[in-house]
């Protein structure tokens, strides 16, 4: 499933500790949510696809997701590796108040949940005591907490994630050269730069193999090689992901949401989007507009 729908009125952190994946176990993923995603790798390697940009998955690597924003992430289990990861999922309106008593962490947290940022990912993070000692003391608390404990917990706990995140990212900024994402791109990323660009459009891949000087067998090939999965189904992912977010704020009719996605049969949007998400348009609508 591409968009992780999640309540958070019931459960306003999404949270875990050093949670391990082994034997090609969520060998890949492909979402985005609601909300903003703190991921800390503490171990394992593989690639990661964010913004038609590739970066390399590896140890003491920490990465920001903007709520919908789409990462596509493959782990390598090669020769027994594991990936493990602690991450923290939350809704930023639900908790920007506790960050207004401090400006400069109250302009850090804004710029993290709706800025633009510059890349998703710190390599190197030489505080991981720090981060490791924050998640590990959350994850302690948690079973013994309340449900008003929890929430004052998770606040807490987030306030003090993001000034340790905040000292990391203004010590990364000052090699902001150097970084990964100042590269020449790679071929894929073009493909993922056109479908951008294009997917509100009917795909043809011949349309697409043209303007990338490519053949369209040698650009399918090289996309699903890099990635994992098919031009049609990163698409068909692009396009849900991005009516999910039209159903959740606007109120244009489902029909011209299919329109605006390059999809100009409206039955047929409903089909994929039923069989993606699990129900209707219509009925993920209805749901979102209850919370």
């Amino acid at each position: 499933m591409p968009f992780v729908a999640m309540n958070y009125s019931e459960e306003p952190l999404h949270f875990a500790y050093k949670r391990k994946s082994v034997n090609n176990e969520h060998r890949e993923t492909f979402h985005s949510h609601l909300g903003v995603e703190i991921l800390y790798i503490h171990q394992g390697r593989g690639t990661m696809i964010v913004g038609n940009v590739r970066y390399e998955i590896k140890p003491g690597m920490l990465c920001i997701f903007q709520p919908y924003q789409l990462h596509h992430l493959q782990f390598d289990y090669s020769e027994g590796q594991a990936f493990e990861r602690s991450l923290a999922i939350f809704e930023p309106t639900l908790f920007e108040a506790y960050f207004e008593k401090w400006p400069a962490l109250h302009s850090f947290f804004a710029f993290i949940c709706e800025g633009k940022l510059p890349y998703p990912c710190l390599y190197g993070v030489d505080v991981s005591d720090l981060l490791d000692t924050l998640f590990n003391d959350m994850n302690d608390k948690l079973s013994s907490l309340s449900e008003t404990e929890r929430h004052e917990e998770a606040s807490l706990f987030l306030v003090l994630l993001f000034r340790a995140v905040k000292q990391l990212w203004e010590k990364s900024s000052e090699q902001a050269a150097a970084y990964p994402a100042r590269r020449k791109p790679y071929p894929v990323e073009k493909m993922l730069s056109w479908i951008e660009a294009n997917y509100t459009v009917p795909f043809r891949l011949e349309e697409m193999a043209k303007s990338l000087h490519q053949s369209p067998y040698h650009l399918s090939h090289l996309f699903k090689e890099a990635t994992g999965i098919s031009i049609t189904e990163y698409l068909a992912t692009r396009r849900i992901h991005q009516s999910v977010l039209s159903l959740t704020t606007t109120n244009k009719p489902i029909s011209l949401i299919a329109e605006e996605i390059g999809l100009t049969n409206c039955s047929y949007f409903c089909k994929l989007f039923k069989s993606r998400m699990g129900i209707t348009p219509h009925q993920y609508r209805k749901k979102w507009a209850k919370h």
